[in-house]
């Protein structure tokens, strides 16, 4: 794999909400010189709090040795988009709207060079459709990011129909140097790989318990005893593997015919949605909290992100080969 200097990479982030906050935190660790950019004067409160914190608990958890400032040195936090003139990859991070986005492209691509890669942070929008919505569609590319984004070993590098792959390898190997495991996806599809994977798991959730089957709360304990037992170790096919590929074969000609297949969304979630619903956001959501109750489950979902990252290192996807390789050089 390349080792690529990333001081001497310059990158903008467009979009400090939440995940641009965190994808910002996750390139100044990894050492880039930073120019975040707030299209919504609002952001411009919270952005710069939200990152040093990232960077507190980071310091907290071994992450970095350094302490914020070391980092915040390398960060231009602005409103101003001709800042990004410099830089050699942009990564837009803002609301899925095809509108919204192209302008925010327009603004860009009006200040940044030519030979300058170009990102969404889409988990909606196909690639190839944003694209073609920019000068330069070759240079375009999805980045997807996992929230929150400086823990998690999670990206996928999007190729749309028209993007240069050797563009695509540019980005595959500097996303090692950000500390991702990331995954190419070659050709483009709405959701991408891991969208399509979890939405189709929603679905079945919700339709089981629309049809009362089980609880929300017996469809959640049922996932983190299950599928959350392996999932940060194996992907599915190689689970597959390990627990023997003809039961699976057996099940499939009879699960897969009962398996829910509607295309509309379901009232379950809808109800909540038009009722205002936003999760621990607003503590209402598939449970009631107290607002209490919803600090403490962020909080708490922040600390594990930090924990499950130390078990993911410790059993990366090459655990068995990096194994072998030491039993083999004793």
């Amino acid at each position: 794999m390349e080792t690529i200097d990333t001081t001497k990479i310059s990158v903008g982030v467009v979009g400090l909400g939440l995940m641009g906050c965190s994808i910002t935190t996750c390139l100044l660790m990894a050492g880039h010189p930073v120019v975040a950019v707030a299209p919504l004067s609002a952001d411009l409160e919270h952005a710069a709090k939200r990152i040093h914190d990232h960077l507190i608990r980071s310091v907290e958890h071994g992450l970095i040795k350094q302490q914020p400032e070391y980092y915040l040195q390398q960060l231009i936090i602005t409103e101003d988009y001709s800042l990004l003139k410099d830089c050699q990859v942009v990564i837009e991070c803002t609301l899925e709207s095809e509108i919204i986005k192209q302008s925010v492209y327009n603004k860009i691509e009006a200040v940044i060079g030519s030979d300058a890669i170009l990102t969404s942070n889409t988990s909606a929008i196909p690639i190839s459709i944003l694209q073609k919505l920019t000068l330069h569609p070759k240079r375009f590319f999805g980045l997807h990011w996992a929230e929150p984004s400086h823990t998690t070993r999670f990206l996928e590098i999007i190729c749309g129909e028209l993007s240069d792959p050797v563009k695509a390898e540019f980005l595959y190997n500097l996303s090692h140097q950000w500390g991702k495991e990331p995954t190419l996806v070659r050709k483009d599809i709405r959701g991408f790989i891991t969208n399509r994977l979890m939405y189709a798991m929603y679905r079945e959730a919700i339709n089981l318990v629309e049809n009362g089957y089980a609880t929300v709360e017996d469809v959640d304990r049922a996932c983190r005893n299950n599928t959350g037992y392996w999932m940060t170790l194996v992907g599915v096919f190689r689970w597959m593997d390990l627990t023997g590929v003809p039961a699976y074969h057996t099940v499939m000609k009879d699960l897969f015919p009962t398996l829910h297949n509607g295309t509309e969304v379901p009232e379950l979630i809808d109800k909540i949605v038009r009722e205002g619903g936003k999760g621990v956001a607003n503590a209402h959501g598939f449970y009631n909290y107290t607002p209490e109750e919803a600090k403490l489950w962020e909080e708490t979902f922040t600390e594990f992100s930090y924990e499950i990252r130390q078990l993911a290192l410790k059993y990366p996807a090459d655990v068995v080969e990096k194994k072998l390789k030491a039993k083999n050089n004793k």
